[in-house]
């Protein structure tokens, strides 16, 4: 039985010691950090999570954007809320995402949430501030914890499909 808590002890220990360590890297944006943490994300939480993404009731938007350098065609789950008749995108990893920047290069992109897809266009970069108001109350803490300062407002360009 001590071994089993002790095993139990060091696994909780872990979890927080990486909980921890992702904070530090997102709030801090360490180049070298936010490298390891999207590395990571891309290999093994994105494909999970565009299982989900874009379906209706889930809180995940999955972005279909082409590469600007390859030309390949490329899915992406992101948070989104909706903002008037736009969409407000959460860039937990600041502007320099490679999504973003093919978004940029392309001038538009398919945007799959709730069920639909939708064309849009990155619009501007908005401050947490102005973020703020179309935020979940329960998310606003989240936002706060991890540094998120951007927000981008993603336009639609196109009639809703789906």
């Amino acid at each position: 039985m001590t071994a089993v808590l002790w095993a139990v002890g060091v696994v909780v220990a872990l979890a927080l010691l990486v909980l921890v360590a992702v904070t530090v890297v997102m709030r801090t944006k360490s180049p070298r950090g936010l490298a390891v943490v999207r590395g990571f994300n891309r290999r093994f939480n994105n494909p999970r999570m565009l299982r989900q993404a874009g379906k209706e009731g889930s809180p995940l938007a999955a972005v279909r954007h082409v590469g600007r350098r390859s030309g390949a065609s490329y899915s992406t789950p992101i948070g989104v809320l909706p903002m008037g008749d736009d969409f407000l995108a959460i860039l937990s990893y600041g502007t320099g995402t490679d999504w973003l920047r093919n978004i940029e290069a392309a001038g538009s992109a398919d945007l799959v949430t709730d069920g639909r897809t939708h064309r849009v266009a990155a619009d501007r970069v908005v401050g947490r501030p102005e973020a703020m108001p179309y935020l979940p109350a329960g998310q606003r803490p989240f936002v706060r914890l991890f540094g998120v300062t951007e927000f981008l407002v993603l336009r639609r360009v196109g009639a809703a499909q789906g």
